[in-house]
């Protein structure tokens, strides 16, 4: 079967944390229900684009996950603008399809992590954390869905 043609339960995810200096980047698979951290590019640099472009050849994604900043009750943030000029870009320069996940809780949750298991050394840091938070939220989410 082709990676195109890839089942739905068998699908692998790039995960991203868009931030306006960071982005943190991870992998997920439905198949095992895992993620993992993989690392964190610098958002104003100009190689940022073909560092994702190694980054897909490398895990070779079927979709791509993005954390989405909502404020209270779900409504946009002025961050919210940026993550979603940057999901245009992402899905029209690779072709993939993006889903999204509201991440008000994601950073929260990465911060706990490293404070528990000091994981961002080997992890890439928090922003890569943050955005194996974020596919983990994807995988129960799409999970459940299923």
């Amino acid at each position: 079967m082709s990676d195109s043609r890839r089942v739905r339960a068998q699908r692998r995810v790039l995960g991203f944390d868009f931030g306006s200096r960071r982005i943190g980047v991870a992998f997920g698979q439905e198949a095992s229900g895992t993620a993992r951290p993989l690392q964190t590019l610098r958002a104003d640099s100009r190689a940022t684009w073909d560092e994702i472009g190694t980054l897909i050849e490398a895990w070779a994604p079927d979709l791509f996950v993005v954390g989405l900043p909502l404020g209270a009750g779900g409504l946009p943030t002025p961050t919210t603008r940026s993550v979603q000029r940057f999901i245009r870009r992402l899905s029209g320069r690779y072709g993939l399809p993006v889903e999204t996940v509201d991440e008000r809780l994601s950073s929260h949750e990465a911060e706990g992590r490293v404070r528990n298991a000091r994981e961002h050394r080997a992890a890439g840091g928090l922003d890569a954390l943050s955005a194996c938070v974020i596919v983990e939220d994807w995988l129960r989410q799409d999970g459940m869905q299923s």
